[in-house]
């Protein structure tokens, strides 16, 4: 394998973010993108490695399997492609909530695997979620928090009362705040 030069990466959560949540949605035909998606999605800093993390958990409950949503991953990597999109890297934890996995958000699994495998300087990256597992990921890796106003905007079912460093109404105007930044 190649070296890659170690940068910053925005951490992206999916549904709630991204796309907008159908709870448990693997129909590649209900995508729906949130109005701004694109447009902010194409407005990070090139400077930024845009990674996906998600929590799959109805892979455990046998809604649908780790190849479903590998396809469904892969098809909205195309959706955004065509677009002038390119995620760098797409993470996801097959967990359920009581399995006690170190991938499952709010534990930092996935970010600490994506930061090996894609070269990512944690120090100076961010994370934006929905939830409040999002925010308690990137606070025990250390990474800047946005919790955006779409999806749950930290009010799930058993939310943590946890605080994140900023608060958007949506992923554009996380992404205005990260380019807004200074490093």
């Amino acid at each position: 394998m190649e070296n890659v030069a170690e940068g910053p990466a925005v951490f992206l959560d999916r549904d709630g973010v991204i796309i907008v949540d159908k709870n448990y949605q693997i129909e590649i035909e209900s995508i729906e993108f949130f109005p701004d998606t694109v447009l902010a999605l194409g407005s990070i800093d090139p400077f930024y490695k845009k990674v996906v993390i998600s929590n799959q958990s109805g892979i455990a409950r046998g809604y649908f399997t780790e190849g479903d949503v590998e396809e469904f991953n892969r098809f909205l990597s195309g959706k955004l492609r065509e677009n002038g999109i390119v995620i760098d890297g797409w993470y996801y934890c097959p967990h359920g909530p009581d399995e006690g996995c170190y991938c499952r958000k709010p534990r930092p699994g996935m970010l600490e695997r994506s930061a090996r495998e894609l070269s990512i300087d944690l120090k100076n990256s961010w994370i934006i979620g929905d939830k409040s597992s999002d925010i308690e990921a990137g606070r025990a890796i250390g990474v800047k928090t946005i919790l955006v106003r779409t999806g749950y905007s930290g009010n799930e079912r058993g939310a943590s009362d946890v605080r994140p460093d900023y608060f958007a109404d949506n992923l554009l105007q996380a992404v205005e705040l990260i380019n807004r930044s200074v490093i």
